[in-house]
């Protein structure tokens, strides 16, 4: 049950991508995927069209009777716990978002400021530090979530290195993507709801 809920939930979250991107966000060999994700096609519950996979109707309601399941046998509390946690770091990189995209309320962050952006830069490597051992307890409750740890070394990685495209690169497993993912993540263990959460201000 835990694959298939990760695999419908990132193909839900992606909208359409591809294999390679789906064994990357769950860090297994592309062979290990195409076995995940070939019963749920057989089944109707995912497409392929043009090489690009996405969740079908069907695949979405299965999904969220999924996860009803998996949070009945969650401890409860705890998971409610591990989100109020999250959702103060949520705030913090909620900020720094604004200000990669925004130097002031009218003044576009166009990265020619090499210090600006590296200021930003160390405040995210700091928040990163401070979240990964709420990151630890988060996969210890919910064991299916073991693979975001490395997605996000692997994101930081990159921005260290000096690739600050992985902050927020769209369509790639950029911070942003998959801090955004683990939101949507938690939401459902937590039994809430995208809509909910955005009206409460916690939607990133």
């Amino acid at each position: 049950m835990t694959d298939t809920i990760s695999v419908l939930q990132l193909l839900r979250l992606k909208g359409r991508t591809t294999v390679a991107a789906l064994a990357e966000s769950l860090g297994i060999p592309e062979e290990s995927c195409e076995t995940r994700i070939r019963p749920l096609i057989d089944e109707g519950r995912a497409i392929e069209t043009n090489g690009r996979l996405r969740a079908t109707p069907e695949g979405r309601e299965h999904l969220t009777q999924l996860l009803a399941e998996e949070r009945a046998v969650l401890d409860t509390s705890e998971v409610e716990t591990l989100y109020r946690e999250f959702d103060s770091h949520n705030d913090e990189l909620k900020s720094l978002m604004t200000r990669w995209q925004l130097k002031s309320e009218d003044t576009p962050n166009d990265h020619s400021d090499a210090n600006y952006d590296a200021a930003i830069i160390d405040d995210l490597t700091a928040l990163h530090q401070r979240f990964t051992p709420l990151l630890a307890r988060i996969v210890t409750v919910i064991p299916r979530l073991g693979h975001y740890p490395g997605r996000f070394d692997r994101a930081i990685s990159r921005i260290g290195y000096g690739d600050h495209s992985w902050f927020a690169k769209p369509l790639a497993d950029s911070y942003h993507t998959v801090w955004f993912e683990l939101h949507e993540d938690l939401i459902g263990a937590a039994g809430r709801t995208r809509a909910d959460e955005a009206a409460a201000g916690r939607a990133l």
